[in-house]
């Protein structure tokens, strides 16, 4: 589940390294400082050091119950000139940042000669690993119900889903997987780490527990750069509309390639007409498809419009030459080239342990009045991709209160901040979430990729660089190139 989990929605892959650190704080939780020590897991290069943090797992009762966090750290190269620590804010929900900085630590030399550069593997990696078995079994097969039986049906069933998953969770992690809850987690490392402000880097769903932690440690805050990120206070149908219009333009892009490439299959066609007319007949009647990962099933219309099209052509074209084949065979009957895509979806999507990392920041749909009027906003203005997506669907029949429900920012209280992402797509996030601060920077990428620091872009990298060293950002309009 968790390798399909990282495919099918371009997150950062769930499954993390454990790093097993020699030293851990065992005192009250969150109390006492860190001690590092050398890593045990081989497969972490030297000169990181691991360590661990022993957190409530509900922080309403810091007595009861905790869980252990294990954090890695590159020490500053530069100790003399050391300014203090950066730590890395993980997306997925369910990455791990010990992996981020694994991943980033070659191109992040420069930022590490005056910081320790932090990773942790948040409540929601560890409940990656260890929820049970029950939690990944999909409570039923998700659609876009049209009408309000339908709708309570469905609500129905994730509700009796998210009810067994919880009763059979031993750990209790499963009612505390909220960002609020992995703010507070930050906070307590930010004091373990010794440091009276941090500096942060947070990249896609980090976005969300961003924001978190802004609203409740505002003056814990020295810089935070925000790298293709999730604006939680805009709401979750907001950020899917702009990034939604996004794809639209991208989309576009897509069809004047093709009707200027004779490699493309809808060459020589109307491609968007094609396209459409494709999901309009599957919406009648759905297509058979397979997939190796995910065996026999059907494709809708419905199912087709979430983002089954990739913004990025891709070397040599080829993501967009691979798109326009399998419209070609959808379109005479065989959809297997979107089977992996859209049967994977549909299944992790109704899995009550993976929802349990999203549904308690209120994803979702409250009742079949918001569904509908959602449905009508986004498909009128989005005649080609506007569609209702696979996880509020899933959020639906959510057994607990919203612990964190998307809401402003306080209007003061919080440094300028600096944001990067693609112009094709996720830079439509960051920029929501920087102006919500006055003063604040988002760099434009102009070529495609998301979590441009674990990219390696270097022009990105540049500019937060600059920024975490001495707190200066570059002036408002700045673009990077295509790397």
């Amino acid at each position: 589940m968790r390798r399909a989990l990282a495919i099918l929605t371009g997150a950062v892959a769930l499954a993390a390294a454990s790093p097993a650190a020699s030293a851990t704080v065992s005192a009250a939780p969150g109390a006492g400082r860190l001690t590092w020590a050398v890593c045990s897991d081989t497969e972490l290069p030297a000169p990181m050091e691991c360590a661990s943090l022993d957190v409530p797992v509900n922080w309403a009762e810091p007595g009861g119950r905790t869980i252990r966090l294990d954090l890695a750290r590159l020490p500053a190269t530069e100790p003399a000139r050391r300014i203090g620590s950066v730590l890395g804010v993980p997306g997925g929900p369910g990455s791990s940042g010990i992996d981020d900085l694994k991943r980033a630590a070659p191109d992040l030399r420069e930022l590490g000669r005056r910081f320790d550069l932090v990773g942790y593997r948040p409540r929601n990696n560890v409940w990656s690993e260890s929820m049970p078995a029950i939690c990944e079994k999909p409570a039923t097969a998700l659609e876009d119900p049209r009408g309000r039986k339908r709708f309570d049906a469905q609500a129905a069933a994730m509700a009796k889903a998210f009810r067994d998953c919880r009763l059979a969770d031993p750990t209790g992690l499963f009612s505390h997987l909220d960002a609020l809850s992995v703010a507070r987690d930050m906070e307590a490392i930010r004091a373990a780490l010794g440091e009276e402000r941090l500096s942060f880097m947070a990249n896609s769903y980090g976005g969300v527990t961003s924001v978190a932690y802004a609203r409740l440690f505002p003056q814990r805050i020295r810089a935070l750069y925000v790298d293709g990120v999730v604006n939680h206070s805009a709401g979750w149908n907001d950020q899917v509309l702009r990034l939604s219009v996004a794809m639209e333009r991208n989309f576009g892009k897509f069809t004047g390639w093709c009707a200027a490439t004779p490699a493309c299959a809808l060459h020589g066609e109307d491609a968007g007409a094609v396209w459409r007319a494709l999901v309009r007949a599957a919406d009648r009647e759905p297509i058979p498809a397979t997939s190796p990962e995910f065996g026999e099933g059907e494709v809708t219309g419905w199912q087709l419009r979430q983002l089954a099209f990739a913004p990025d052509p891709g070397p040599d074209d080829v993501n967009w030459l691979t798109f326009a084949e399998s419209v070609d065979k959808a379109r005479r009957g065989d959809g297997s080239g979107f089977g992996a895509w859209v049967l994977g979806n549909t299944r992790v999507w109704a899995m009550p342990g993976v929802l349990a990392m999203t549904c308690a920041d209120g994803r979702g749909f409250a009742h079949y009045d918001e569904l509908r009027n959602y449905r009508r906003a986004v498909e009128k203005a989005l005649p080609n991709l506007g569609s209702v997506r696979f996880d509020g669907l899933g959020c639906t029949g959510w057994p607990l209160k919203v612990a964190n429900p998307s809401r402003p920012l306080p209007p003061d209280g919080l440094p300028p901040l600096l944001g990067a992402g693609s112009m094709h797509g996720d830079l439509v996030g960051t920029e929501s979430f920087t102006r919500m601060v006055r003063g604040s920077v988002s760099v434009i990428y102009e070529g495609h990729g998301h979590a441009l620091y674990l990219m390696g872009k270097k022009c990105p990298i540049r500019h937060a660089t600059a920024y975490l060293t001495e707190l200066k950002l570059p002036a408002p309009g700045t673009t990077c190139p295509a790397e």
